[in-house]
């Protein structure tokens, strides 16, 4: 699902926490509940911790922004590593012990964030995109 958002080039901010800006937004606008931001764990960093709009599962978000650049540069999520996979997994793991949700379903899913030079941002979202059980 590919969605064009307008964010403004003068923006001072990172690229990478705009990116997370636009990834709630988004999200938001889709119908999921963001719970928590940037959560830090002893393993890393969830990006995003979401309430699908169902409110059934518990999704980890990954969030990757990037610059539009020539053609043939990759998705932006394209560069989630099998070293960022496993990470992922023990991240929502870790997530789903720390907030007894022991009887909910957890998914990761990436989110790709693409700036071009006027400032507008392309989203990809794809949702499961990392196989919770498994790196």
């Amino acid at each position: 699902m590919l969605r064009r958002l307008l964010v403004s080039a003068s923006n001072p901010a990172p690229l990478g926490r705009r990116g997370e800006r636009i990834a709630a937004r988004y999200l938001k606008r889709h119908g999921y509940r963001v719970l928590a931001r940037n959560v830090r764990a002893p393993m890393g960093e969830i990006d995003l911790l979401c309430e699908s709009p169902d409110g059934r599962e518990i999704v980890v978000v990954e969030v990757k922004t990037r610059r539009a650049g020539g053609r043939g540069q990759p998705e932006p999520e394209a560069s989630v590593t099998r070293h960022k996979r496993a990470k992922l997994v023990a991240l929502a793991r870790w997530a789903q012990a720390a907030n007894r949700w022991h009887d909910r379903p957890t998914r990761i899913d990436t989110l790709g964030v693409l700036v071009d030079g006027r400032g507008r941002a392309s989203v990809r979202h794809v949702p499961n995109a990392v196989e919770a059980r498994g790196g």
